[in-house]
């Protein structure tokens, strides 16, 4: 059995226009290997990650205090303090996470932590590859990369 107190967990802030958060990897810290799970806060005003879905993870939000939105294949759905759900991993499992309220959004985000996994942005038109470590793993990755979804090509060059 491992322990940590959040307390002792860094934060690592992330600045990116809209998509503006912080995040502490809670299971790095207790050297987990096939569960993730990061504490997140994010401001008012500011969405996570771009809209994703993950092909060989599955999810899960739990809402600690705040309030939000949360971005799924079929809309918007409100967010609240004790709010619990889970995201597959497939495209019904596609998300985003915003804060349309006054106060900081505290959450959990738990994960398998499967690889390869493909991490496919719809509106962004990309993928990613991850193989050798999983999204959010600290080993060394084997292979990896992010790809426009347009660019296919033959398995035979011609």
């Amino acid at each position: 059995m491992e322990k940590v107190n959040e307390a002792a967990v860094d934060w690592r802030e992330y600045d990116h226009g809209e998509t503006a958060f912080r995040r502490k990897e809670l299971s790095s810290a207790v050297d987990a290997d096939d569960l993730g799970c990061s504490l997140y806060e994010l401001p008012p005003g500011m969405r996570s990650w771009p809209y994703h879905y993950h092909t060989a993870n599955e999810e899960a939000l739990y809402v600690l205090s705040g309030s939000g939105l949360l971005r799924t294949v079929d809309g918007e759905v409100p967010l609240t303090a004790g709010d619990f759900v889970t995201l597959p991993a497939d495209e019904s499992g596609g998300h985003r996470i915003v804060n349309d309220g006054e106060e900081s959004l505290r959450y959990l985000m738990l994960s398998t932590m499967n690889e390869p996994d493909v991490t496919v942005y719809p509106e962004m038109e990309k993928f990613g590859v991850f193989v050798g470590s999983p999204p959010g793993g600290r080993d060394e990755r084997t292979f990896d990369g992010y790809y426009r979804i347009g660019d296919d090509v033959d398995y035979w060059e011609e």
